[in-house]
């Protein structure tokens, strides 16, 4: 069962982390701290937007639409945080 629980903990894991990455880039963009003008910034910015965007889609078809706050992130956030600590070490035993 560790064969399987260890790798589904780090994929867990380095979603989690793009996902914090991703909100706080998304508030220094709305504060202008960042400026997507500048490739580099730009660049993370896209690719990120790329990687999370399959996650997001279908919690936005489900989710109500309230237009100038997007609910997605937080939602898919929530997901992994509960399969990350409770849901995966329940299925397999290790709480």
């Amino acid at each position: 069962m560790m064969a399987i629980y260890g790798p589904l903990q780090l994929i867990l894991s380095v979603v989690y982390f793009i996902m914090i990455v991703h909100i706080i880039m998304s508030w220094l963009i709305n504060f202008q701290v960042l400026n997507l003008h500048q490739q580099f910034v730009a660049q993370i910015w896209y690719g990120i937007n790329r990687l999370l965007e399959p996650i997001y889609t279908p919690l936005r078809r489900i989710l109500p639409n309230t237009h100038p706050l997007d609910l997605a992130p937080l939602a898919a956030l929530l997901i992994v945080i509960s399969l990350r600590a409770y849901i995966l070490p329940t299925l397999f035993g290790y709480m």
